[in-house]
């Protein structure tokens, strides 16, 4: 798929996802690991990155701080990581909203395997309007 799509970039999230990435040799823009495997601590993932950004976003929420390192991360000329201290999951709609255009997110579906979200204006609005409903959720 990534040699016949030829994707602006890749975004992993999640550690299983990344290990088996790399493994097959493919190099993501940006992972996003939180050292778990469905919520248990795992041994961390070794992955060749020039950049790493740490970063606190405990379950259930989106944090400022990670958010910017999304963004930090990805207008960046490097391949980078984050290692969040909590958990990666949610970050995945960030990760789509802030990818170049045409960029694959890949993250892991429990028991079922590798989801791949090509980053395509209409994809990054059904992400806002996720972020919007979830944003109205949070102040009720």
């Amino acid at each position: 798929m990534v040699n016949k799509e030829k994707p602006s970039s890749i975004i992993s999230v999640g550690d299983t996802v990344s290990r088996n990435l790399a493994k097959n040799h493919i190099l993501p823009t940006l992972s996003i690991i939180d050292n778990k495997c469905m919520r248990k601590s795992i041994t961390p993932t070794m992955l060749a990155t020039e950049k790493t950004f740490y970063v606190k976003n405990p379950r259930g929420t989106i944090t400022e701080e990670a958010i910017a390192a999304i963004q930090e991360a990805l207008q960046s000329s490097q391949h980078a990581k984050i290692v969040v201290e909590g958990e990666e999951d949610l970050l995945t709609l960030i990760a789509i909203m802030q990818a170049p255009q045409d960029s694959f997110v890949l993250y892991g579906q429990p028991h079922e395997g590798i989801v791949v979200v090509k980053a395509t204006t209409d994809k990054k609005t059904e992400v806002s309007e996720i972020l919007k409903g979830m944003e109205k959720g949070s102040k009720n």
